[in-house]
């Protein structure tokens, strides 16, 4: 099982880069998607994960979460082969 959680809505071009990066990188991961347009984003359970209720948000085995798209690549590309330069 991975320990990276996506929480993730297809039609988020936000979400989309970090679905890419994650694949570049070959990074597993598991995925649940939140449909914003249907509320799911209000739930309590996902405001616990990122209080603004949008996506993408991380979840790490630990419990910690990050949100925003450009933070979570930051993270993500640490200690990656990936350029400093091109990260965000």
């Amino acid at each position: 099982m991975s320990s990276l959680t996506l929480f993730d809505y297809l039609p988020s071009r936000n979400a989309w880069k970090v679905r890419l990066l994650l694949h570049h990188l070959g990074r597993e991961h598991r995925t649940v998607t939140v449909d914003i347009f249907k509320g799911e984003g209000r739930h309590p359970e996902y405001l616990r994960i990122n209080p603004t209720g949008k996506v993408p948000a991380i979840q790490l085995a630990d419990g910690r979460a990050l949100a925003e798209s450009n933070a979570i690549l930051v993270y993500l590309a640490e200690g990656s082969p990936l350029p400093a330069d091109q990260r965000v």
